[in-house]
């Protein structure tokens, strides 16, 4: 293998990921993702701008809350990551949000009934904590990765896929937080296509997200990827499918 582009491309992938933003790869059109039926942040928008007390779960380093402000009076952004804690304090601090570094997602750091709004991108979360924490009538939003996000890559690696999330779905979502003191408003899933287009750009990603393939290495996995590499040269891009779905519920 004496492919100097494929190794090149490789070597680009080392750039630094910090807080929760995939532009190194976006912006520049190298991963595209396509569109839902469904704005995540211009219901969360919405939402934000009725709320007195709200909390937004696993914030990352606050790249996205940023840009939803202004916020109500009490604001509050968890993250369990802890070196996107300080990324998101700087970010997050100036526009009167509290961040709070938590390490599980089923004991959050605050009173009972604290909250009217929750709001969760992409992040954990026990729907009977969140109850918990929500007052009466409070309203819950999250958007999810399901479980069969992506195994695309998997399946053209040969790598295992994370039977740990297999069954999270809108169906078993929607179940548990009915479960625990929520009336369901609306929900979606859906199984939008995600373009990489160039190796460089699936390996950045891949390491940004470990949970995917568990394990990953580049050198267990360079045939692999040169074949997906050549694929990429031969048709443009390399596909798969996403996995989305998103539920708002009202505390009963």
């Amino acid at each position: 293998m004496n492919d100097q582009t494929f190794f090149s491309l490789l070597k680009h992938a080392d750039e630094p990921f910090v807080g929760w933003d995939f532009s190194f790869i976006t912006r520049t059109g190298r991963m595209t993702s396509g569109l839902l039926s469904w704005s995540y942040g211009s219901m969360a928008l919405s939402l934000i701008q009725d709320a007195i007390s709200m909390l937004d779960m696993g914030t990352g380093g606050g790249e996205f809350l940023s840009k939803l402000d202004p916020f109500p009076p009490s604001a509050y952004a968890t993250e369990s990551y802890l070196p996107n804690v300080p990324v998101a304090k700087e970010r997050l601090t100036p526009l009167g949000v509290q961040v709070v570094q938590v390490d599980d997602d089923e004991v959050l750091p605050f009173e009972t009934g604290r909250f009217d709004l929750v709001i969760n991108q992409h992040e954990s979360f026990s729907a009977q904590e969140v109850r918990r924490v929500l007052s009466n009538g409070g309203m819950f939003l999250t958007q999810q990765v399901g479980g069969l996000d992506c195994n695309g890559i998997n399946e053209k690696l040969g790598a295992p896929i994370n039977a740990e999330y297999l069954d999270w779905d809108l169906k078993n979502a929607e179940k548990e937080i009915k479960e625990n003191g929520f009336k369901v408003l609306k929900s979606a899933e859906e199984f939008p296509i995600q373009r990489f287009y160039d190796i460089g750009a699936l390996v950045y990603y891949l390491k940004a997200i470990p949970w995917q393939a568990p394990g990953f290495d580049m050198n267990q996995y360079k045939d692999e990827l040169y074949a997906i590499h050549k694929m990429i040269e031969r048709e443009g891009y390399f596909e798969v499918k996403q996995h989305r779905f998103f539920i708002l519920a009202e505390a009963l």
